[in-house]
């Protein structure tokens, strides 16, 4: 790679600053390591950076890379401009990286199958001008759509690194640090492995056994997290991340109150379905299904589906054993604008009072930390949140794997539950899109207590 501070792009970059959805708080694109609102002192994370960008016209380039196919539009890539790294020393960095992952994953990032699922949508009763379109991201990253999330993560951690903007060096790194019980965790310690980076992981104590041992075979510290009666509301795994980090830690997981860039790399994914959208014949795709734990998926995939200029309605769904963005819809109804209710973000989102349990176990978070963008686009978009039983999320995944040669987790086909869930609402002639997000690893348990 060329000297970083050579022949920089002449081009002014897409996005220019992060905004905080809650307080207002502007902070400028080339600050480095800005994981939070500088607002969000100490255990407060009633704060949100969002990118403020304005895609539109969305192209792409030719190359097999989403990350380099729409590099224009990441904030990371502005964040490396604004510090004079050429655009060549760019696409360096990206494929050097997506090469080292491809070692330790089998594979690197590629643009994953969108396409009408034939079988399935007759399966629902969809006419042969409407049905379901699946995104299948179950060969992607270690196995899920939650390596894109950490891939930008990683790009503005080794970028700042080599741009001499980090308080250390490359042979003393602070560990990374990630709340999760599955594919985040497992998408985590992959990408950390690849650049031979230390990484703490907090697990649920009831943590997967073949997880565990996944996360151990990739080098990863393991931290079980049982619940406490002297802990506040909430899940304890991020209660004792959020501790290491404020000891030194970089948070490296999929919340954007926690890491505002894992908000940046998600949009790929929206943005490879809305190029395929836009150069469909008619009718257009109506609505968006996505399955909601945190809610950096939705939020990312709805941002870069409707930068394409499709304002298909966006569908979040939780399962009916945990739903906290319901709640903090119908909350946020009382304020006129979700920026209004950002800013009272205490009265509207607030940790599910009881025991998460479902079959899609990797949607089991006690709060919806990103639910302020996903409630601004289900505003925007005329969508609205869908809560599915779990009958409805057992018949997802059975209907899933008995019309498609996807095999996706029932985690990952909870978007589908939110089909069935609405399926009375959405005319026949209707074309919908859904993500399979996930490979199944194990045999699915039933209905399970949280993580």
């Amino acid at each position: 790679m060329s000297s970083p501070r050579a022949n920089p792009r002449a081009v002014p970059p897409i996005v220019q600053s992060l905004r905080c959805a809650a307080c207002g708080t502007r902070v400028p694109i080339e600050t480095p390591l800005s994981w939070r609102c500088p607002n969000a002192i100490g255990d407060d994370r009633h704060h949100v950076l969002l990118i403020e960008s304005d895609v539109a016209p969305l192209r792409r380039g030719k190359h097999r890379n989403p990350f380099i196919a729409f590099r224009r539009y990441l904030a990371w890539d502005a964040f490396a401009h604004a510090h004079g790294m050429s655009e060549t020393d760019r696409d360096a960095l990206i494929s050097e990286l997506d090469a080292q992952i491809a070692v330790v994953a089998g594979t690197g990032f590629v643009f994953t199958p969108f396409a009408r699922a034939d079988t399935l949508s007759e399966a629902l009763g969809f006419s042969a001008n409407g049905g379901v379109w699946v995104k299948d991201e179950t060969h992607n990253v270690a196995g899920s759509q939650k390596s894109r999330h950490l891939f930008t993560e990683l790009l503005h951690l080794v970028a700042a690194e080599r741009l001499g903007l980090t308080p250390w060096r490359s042979g003393a790194r602070p560990s990374l640090a990630i709340a999760s019980c599955g594919n985040a965790a497992f998408a985590a310690s992959t990408l950390a492995r690849a650049v031979n980076w230390p990484i703490t992981v907090f697990v649920p104590e009831n943590a997967d056994v073949a997880l565990l041992q996944r996360l151990q075979a990739l080098a990863a510290t393991v931290v079980h997290c049982p619940r406490r009666d002297t802990d506040p509301a909430g899940d304890p795994c991020v209660h004792r991340f959020r501790e290491l980090v404020r000891d030194g830690a970089i948070p490296f997981g999929v919340q954007g109150p926690e890491n505002a860039w894992c908000l940046d790399g998600g949009r790929t994914i929206g943005w490879e379905m809305a190029y395929v959208a836009e150069h469909m014949e008619p009718p257009l795709i109506a609505r968006l299904f996505v399955q909601v734990g945190g809610g950096a998926f939705a939020a990312s995939l709805a941002a870069g589906f409707h930068a394409g200029g499709t304002r298909a309605a966006l569908h979040a769904v939780q399962a009916e054993g945990c739903a906290p963005l319901a709640r903090a819809w119908d909350k946020s109804h009382a304020f006129a604008t979700i920026d209004e209710a950002a800013s009272n973000w205490g009265e509207c989102m607030v940790p599910w009072p009881a025991t998460p349990r479902s079959f899609a176990d990797g949607i089991l978070d006690d709060e919806t930390y990103d639910w302020v963008p996903v409630c601004r686009a289900m505003r925007a978009s005329g969508g609205f949140p869908v809560v599915a039983s779990e009958q409805q999320v057992h018949e997802a995944y059975a209907v899933a794997h008995d019309t498609t040669d996807i095999d996706v987790s029932p985690t990952g086909a909870a978007g589908l539950a939110g089909v069935i869930a609405a399926r009375k609402q959405i005319g026949n002639d209707e074309r919908i899109a859904v993500v399979f997000s996930g490979i199944r690893r194990e045999t699915p348990k039933p209905s399970s207590p949280n993580r």
